[in-house]
């Protein structure tokens, strides 16, 4: 991305192993996240940054000190470089690993190759070579599957919950298939837009709500008895969706928030009259990723329809600009 609203497809060196704990992995998908927009729209700054968190492929070659994989090995990456051997790690937390990278902006994925610095802790391998129909469904847990999984978690979905989804883009849709899979038995998704509220369906929403902001939290508390929500998702990062998600939440349930909340404000003392469990921010994806990567090879889940535009990766700026304009909720690039 060579400033906000440009992007270009150019050619760089290969990846070559740098470090003994490298892995240089030939990338077989990639694509286009809802937070790729917020340089594209110049939030975040963006000077010839190196675009795209999200990948699956083959590994070509490893250092020396890699154990886990091999070359040949079919893999699945988060979008956070994580040793996912100290103590952060070891608790569940490898977004916050004491060696954390993000792969967005200087490693790059939106790319036909790419060095990942410690495989062994980023890259967990699949059962075999995938069938091409579940590779969509597999790039999806390297990150908005593995997000929106840690929002429900963090929001203490389970059964007998009533579980409401702020945001029905890709991270908010695949929080309602983590909700479903969890086994929360009322998933309401507050939606209005129409061909996401019938994914939102498919996924496992029992309850559209369109309504927004006071509008759309009177109207949780109508459907649940003035109560609020057990567990509340926050996946979007606007001032309206967070304040909407505190005050859906009842007292004493969840809120797990996953969207890149900038120019959020809380007021404090909102905050704390809510009197409600908190918890989110970069998602620990390599903590799900073993887990989702069986349920995606046993066919129990399908998070692939997720993508609803598949481009050549030749065509990313055209990806982008879809997205931006709410035309796409999700681009699928290919590299072959």
């Amino acid at each position: 991305m060579e400033k906000p609203g440009v992007v270009t497809v150019v050619d760089r060196e290969d990846p070559t192993i740098v470090d003994p704990t490298d892995a240089v992995i030939s990338i077989k998908a990639t694509c286009i996240c809802g937070s790729d927009l917020w340089p594209y729209r110049g939030i975040e700054p963006a000077d010839h940054l190196k675009m795209g968190h999200e990948y699956v492929g083959v590994v070509e070659e490893v250092g020396s000190e890699v154990t886990t994989i091999a070359p040949g090995d079919y893999v699945v990456g988060s979008f956070v470089i994580s040793d996912n051997t100290c103590e952060i790690c070891q608790s569940g937390f490898q977004s916050k690993c004491v060696h954390a990278e993000f792969v967005h902006g200087g490693i790059g994925t939106q790319a036909e190759k790419a060095r990942i610095p410690l495989a062994d802790g980023t890259l967990v391998k699949t059962p075999g070579e995938p069938d091409a129909e579940i590779v969509p469904s597999l790039l999806a847990a390297s990150d908005v599957l593995g997000t929106g999984w840690f929002a429900a978690v963090g929001a203490e979905v389970g059964p007998g919950k009533t579980v409401a989804v702020v945001g029905d883009g890709a991270v908010g849709l695949m929080a309602i298939l983590a909700a479903k899979q969890l086994g929360a038995e009322r998933i309401i998704a507050m939606s209005r837009h129409p061909q996401r509220q019938e994914l939102a369906r498919y996924y496992g929403a029992t309850d559209i709500v369109e309504e927004r902001g006071d509008d759309g939290v009177a109207k949780i508390n109508e459907l649940t008895d003035g109560l609020g929500a057990h567990s509340v998702i926050e996946a979007v990062g606007t001032q309206e969706s967070f304040m909407q998600a505190v005050g859906a939440t009842r007292g004493g349930g969840h809120l797990g928030y996953v969207g890149v909340n900038y120019d959020v404000t809380i007021p404090g003392i909102q905050l704390f009259f809510a009197g409600i469990h908190t918890l989110g921010g970069p998602a620990p994806v390599r903590r799900f990723l073993p887990e989702l990567i069986q349920l995606i090879w046993d066919r129990k889940i399908d998070p692939g329809k997720v993508f609803d535009l598949t481009l050549p990766l030749e065509e990313a700026a055209e990806g982008y600009k879809a997205m931006d304009e709410r035309r796409a909720t999700k681009v699928f690039l290919t590299t072959d």
